[in-house]
């Protein structure tokens, strides 16, 4: 049987510098969840058409599209980082944005009646593709934000979908139960700390290895 065909999805890390150290945001999935239940995570979640149609403040840095186009179109692309705003902002109340509004219907609508999309402040980081054996499978890009960029600081309950929400110093996000891919990404984030020239790590799966390569 064929392995299922990845599907887009885009995940959010949110630094927060305003205490000693820096902090990210994490969220722990609820137990009856089927795809990584009592996991640690960052907010993020799939694609969706509407990702595609979103005014925002402002537009992706040259350099934060360049390297997502070398994956995808940039339109598709641009749609991969809206998702992690959506996502972020559906998971845990926070709004990435800039003042302003804008009418929609469906999944952007709360979130643009208080704010357009600030893609400006993210950063691409990583990108990972789920194992062929797994039954649900994502071609995952990871960004970051900081947290200076949210109209909010404190989380809300959101959807639901995650149990708790904290802020973390790395020690302690590190500590978490937290699935494989989360804790690369989050130990890939922290030497980002002192060299944010790193290339862009690209985690898959041939053969039933795991390969590293540059996105």
């Amino acid at each position: 049987m064929a392995a299922p065909r990845p599907k887009d999805a885009a995940t959010l890390l949110i630094v927060r510098r305003d205490g000693p150290g820096p902090r990210v945001l994490m969220g722990r999935r609820h137990g009856g969840h089927a795809f990584m239940p009592d996991k640690w995570v960052f907010p993020g979640g799939r694609i969706h058409p509407s990702d595609f149609r979103v005014p925002a403040a402002t537009e992706l840095r040259p350099d934060v599209a360049a390297a997502l186009a070398r994956g995808c179109s940039p339109e598709r692309g641009r749609a991969i980082a809206m998702a992690a705003i959506r996502e972020t902002f559906e998971e845990t109340g926070l709004r990435l944005a800039r003042p302003g509004s804008s009418s929609s219907r469906g999944e952007w609508r709360d979130f643009l009646s208080g704010g357009l999309p600030d893609l400006g402040a993210l950063d691409y980081v990583a990108r990972a593709i789920t194992p062929p054996a797994r039954t649900r499978r994502f071609d995952a890009r990871f960004f970051v934000a900081d947290a200076s960029a949210l109209m909010e600081l404190e989380p809300g309950a959101g959807s639901g979908e995650l149990g708790e929400l904290a802020w973390f110093d790395w020690e302690a996000a590190a500590a978490l139960d937290l699935p494989a891919i989360t804790r690369a990404i989050l130990a890939e984030v922290a030497l980002r700390e002192a060299d944010p020239a790193r290339p862009i790590p690209y985690h898959r799966f041939e053969r039933g290895a795991h390969r590293l390569l540059e996105a």
